[in-house]
């Protein structure tokens, strides 16, 4: 089940995916969850009151050292390797990391 957001993580939400609009990322979703693609290749997602990103090593180990923030696990037991879950305590920090993912997606 997916967890609740509230409307101020959406708004944060808001202000990234706009931050990417000209870098070619665009809206949708994947299992349910909103999420940010640049084309076919999911870079970033909602996850109730938190964004996952898809990032290299040596990024999500830097994003895990955030307060709060933990590999990403979508609930079904087994974290997913390559990506991080951010709590919307350390939003300021969104932009930065969905850059990150967003090189890294690119190849």
């Amino acid at each position: 089940m997916m967890p609740k957001t509230s409307e101020q993580a959406i708004a944060e939400y808001d202000v990234v995916a706009a931050g990417l609009e000209s870098a070619g990322v665009t809206r949708g979703s994947m299992f349910g969850m909103p999420c940010l693609k640049v084309g076919r290749k999911v870079l970033a997602g909602m996850f109730g009151d938190a964004m996952t990103f898809k990032l290299p090593p040596e990024p999500r180990e830097k994003a895990l050292t955030l307060p709060g923030a933990e590999p990403f696990d979508p609930g079904m037991g087994k974290p997913m390797k390559e990506w991080v879950l951010i709590p919307l305590a350390q939003s300021s920090s969104w932009p930065t990391y969905a850059a990150e993912a967003l090189d890294y997606v690119r190849g």
